[in-house]
């Protein structure tokens, strides 16, 4: 075998660019079937004679030997330390320009060794796309959807291009998408349609490329493998489902497909999507959970959707997961529940179909994720909602709990949605009894931490609700205030330059409502508070001068 492979290495570079001749054939043949029996070796002697450089010359002349020599790359670039070799040989442009031709098995190893040289390598990945390989290979799958090998290697090729952000854009101005719809209806085998998931999931990614797989019919292929997966044990089927189901989430993460399957709430997808909620398979009651949270993406759909019911499919959903519940399934319908409840005619109506009750059930939950949302959810429906504000505000156990979150350090969302309830309960019900249930839950020092968080928003959101403790109960939190320093940090907000004037006008306001109490009073006069008002009232925002005037009024008068 190695006489023969030098004999034939030799011949090889010897032969003359336009030889057709059976020797040119019987070399390659020999290399081929060496390859075949120890690659690795076969290609290591190949780079050695030099017979990469030979290929380019070969590949352009065009004749019966060009499948044999593209095949001969794609075998010998199975190796990756052939790969760099071969693009230093120039193989990539001549290899690109055989994609052109209409010989099939040509294609097909050019596609191989296209494939194989550029395995894992994002930028001569990148170098293909720039070459313009996408619409072309597009085409060659409209072409040749009946040759089985060419179109696997199509796809290939697209799930490897669609990981590159580059390529969306190219794949975007083709007619990927129809192409692919009808390749998914032709297909019955699993292995296929798993193929083109593979390829379909990183191009849904694109808005541009969702709205044109709606427009192709993706969504009722999708419909249609869920109707026949449902049902079944089989791992290859629930493995289907999970793909079809997640697949139609992400068409609806895009504005334009979403409102298109949307129709209004007549739309027959979103009525099918509505009828996975109740149903006995996680993955679609997930699936539906997800849907209608990405339904609920403004106002009009949200109050449609509350009106037509969808709170009660969520909240029997929930309530089937208090014990022992999926927590992906949890999180999604608690999702979906936050989201329509952010119009305000939708806040009443949800915490009338007990919302609020059902969300509770999950305070003893210990998965961040579901803590997250939950509070998340309750934030959203007692916004300027009084009584709901009170009722939750002077709920002991959920106080409580949200005190003991404002310090779970490991989970910043969870600390700030924790931080940012506490605040909205005592904002929304300006109630006497819930600042009394908060005071005593332990919650005020956290108030006060709050205030010196790095969003403008949550310290804004502090200071209010600070303001409205001191103004309805100073007696009973001056302790709190003193412990937590409270005086300290209104100080480090009024002297800090990058303090927004929201925050050193509720500063001064809260400063205002705090001089009754003694100990209080002595630290604003030790920290010549006096002076830092007087600077601010220059400052160019009219209403913090006008506020600095009133507090430098009211120190002076209590000094």
């Amino acid at each position: 075998m190695a006489d023969n492979l030098s004999e034939a290495l030799k011949t090889l570079k010897l032969s003359s660019a336009d030889s057709t001749s059976d020797s040119v054939e019987g070399c390659l043949d020999c290399l081929l079937k060496a390859l075949a029996h120890n690659n690795v070796d076969t290609s290591g002697k190949i780079q050695e004679m030099g017979v990469l450089a030979m290929i380019p010359t070969l590949l352009s002349a065009q004749n019966s030997c060009t499948p044999k020599v593209a095949k001969l790359i794609a075998e010998v670039a199975k190796n990756e330390f052939m790969r760099s070799p071969c693009v230093e040989a120039g193989l990539i442009p001549p290899l690109v320009q055989l994609l052109n031709c209409k010989d099939q098995e040509i294609l097909l190893q050019t596609g191989r060794a296209l494939g194989n040289i550029c395995y894992d390598s994002h930028s001569l990945q990148a170098q293909l796309i720039s070459m313009g390989v996408i619409p072309t290979l597009v085409r060659l799958l409209g072409v040749h959807s009946q040759n089985t090998a060419l179109t696997e290697m199509c796809l290939i090729a697209f799930g490897n291009l669609a990981e590159l952000e580059s390529s969306k854009e190219q794949f975007a101005s083709t007619n990927i998408a129809e192409e692919l719809v009808r390749l998914f209806r032709k297909q019955v085998e699993h292995e296929k349609k798993e193929m083109i998931f593979e390829v379909l999931a990183p191009l849904a990614e694109n808005d541009v490329i969702k709205l044109q797989l709606v427009d192709a019919g993706l969504v009722e292929c999708l419909l249609e493998v869920v109707a026949q997966t449902v049902d079944s044990d089989r791992e290859e089927d629930v493995a289907q489902l999970k793909t079809a189901s997640d697949l139609m989430v992400l068409l609806l993460l895009g504005d334009e497909s979403m409102q298109k399957l949307f129709e209004g709430g007549k739309g027959s997808v979103f009525q099918r999507v509505l009828s996975w909620v109740p149903s006995n398979n996680h993955q679609l009651q997930l699936a539906g959970a997800l849907a209608i949270a990405n339904f609920a993406r403004n106002d009009g759909n949200c109050i449609h959707m509350v009106d037509t019911g969808i709170v009660q499919k969520l909240l029997e959903l929930l309530d089937r997961h208090v014990e022992e519940g999926n927590v992906t399934v949890q999180h999604a319908a608690l999702s979906a529940l936050r989201n329509l409840a952010i119009p305000v005619v939708n806040k009443s109506k949800m915490l009338l179909a007990g919302v609020s009750d059902v969300v509770l059930k999950f305070l003893k939950s210990e998965m961040p994720p579901v803590q997250f949302k939950l509070l998340g959810t309750l934030r959203m429906l007692i916004d300027t909602q009084a009584d709901a504000a009170e009722q939750l505000g002077t709920n002991s156990k959920l106080v409580e709990r949200l005190v003991e979150w404002c310090e779970a350090k490991d989970h910043a969302g969870v600390m700030g949605e924790s931080n940012r309830l506490l605040s909205a309960l005592i904002r929304h019900s300006k109630s006497k009894n819930v600042v009394r249930t908060v005071i005593q839950g332990g919650g005020v020092k956290h108030l006060v931490t709050m205030a010196t968080s790095e969003h403008m928003i949550m310290q804004n959101e502090a200071l209010v609700a600070l303001g409205l403790v001191a103004a309805l109960d100073l007696d009973c939190t001056e302790k709190d205030f003193v412990g937590a320093n409270l005086v300290q940090v209104l100080h480090k907000l009024l002297t800090d330059e990058h303090s927004a004037p929201e925050i050193k006008y509720n500063s001064m306001i809260l400063i205002c409502s705090i001089m009754g109490s003694e100990p209080l009073h002595k630290e604003v006069q030790s920290l010549a508070f006096i002076d830092v008002v007087s600077n601010l009232r220059s400052h160019e925002n009219k209403t913090v001068a006008h506020q600095a005037s009133l507090t430098e009024q009211r120190l002076t008068a209590q000094s």
